[in-house]
């Protein structure tokens, strides 16, 4: 892949992402007490779709920075390697959160009842997170890929996510801002999530047709 496929893959994958994460996170905020089947397992449809792309998304970045900077290919494989670890342990979180759902007689809330999912959205999460966001920072930063707003934030919050590891010492109600599964840990962390990775899926699509490094490069 060249280095404007690359950009084009790993933005429309960004920007797609981020969507499904945006549609997402609302979902766990319609209900006060435990939701109906339906919301439940829509949310993490939606989810598991968002994932989807965020490891397209990180494959075709380990392949821009490889195109873009060889030295800097190591930093790629990071990104990619972290996004690819975030990813899984958010899919299995789901796969128990669903579990609980379609085997219960009655509604529940699997932000409570799935005690296994505490730390994995919570602590492990925030942790594998910082780690791809520092990794893409570091690659954006050091080869000028895109803007360098992106390199900027991209460490900024991943210093943000790894000020929510010790969460895990706050309990799990997730009406506390940080307890393990507080709405603070996880649905305000995704949303910022998901709101800078559109940012950055729009910049590094648009960047595939206006990056100078591109004239005459093969479509």
């Amino acid at each position: 892949m060249n280095e404007r496929g690359a950009r084009r893959v790993a933005g429309l994958a960004g920007i797609l992402a981020a969507a499904a994460f945006i549609v997402e996170v609302p979902l766990y905020f319609l209900y006060s007490g435990p939701p109906p089947d339906w919301n439940v397992l829509t949310r993490l449809l939606v989810g598991i779709l968002a994932l989807a792309f965020l490891t397209v998304f990180a494959t075709a970045f380990r392949e821009l920075v490889k195109v873009a900077s060889p030295a800097h290919e190591w930093v790629g494989t990071m990104a990619f390697a972290t996004g690819l670890v975030y990813a899984t342990i958010t899919l299995v979180s789901s796969g128990l959160e669903a579990g609980a759902v379609i085997a219960a007689d009655h509604p529940v809330d699997p932000t409570i009842a799935v005690s296994g999912t505490y730390i994995l959205y919570g602590t492990i999460g925030r942790l594998m997170l910082a780690l791809f966001l520092t990794a893409v920072g570091h690659g954006v930063s050091r080869t000028n890929l895109l803007p360098r707003w992106a390199g900027r934030s991209a460490f900024v919050l991943a210093g943000v996510n790894l000020a929510f590891m010790p969460s895990l010492f706050f309990g799990n109600n997730p009406a506390h801002f940080y307890a393990a599964n507080g709405w603070g840990t996880t649905a305000l962390m995704g949303a910022i999530f998901s709101y800078w990775l559109l940012g950055l899926g729009v910049s590094t699509y648009r960047s595939g047709r206006t990056h100078p490094g591109l004239t005459g490069s093969a479509a």
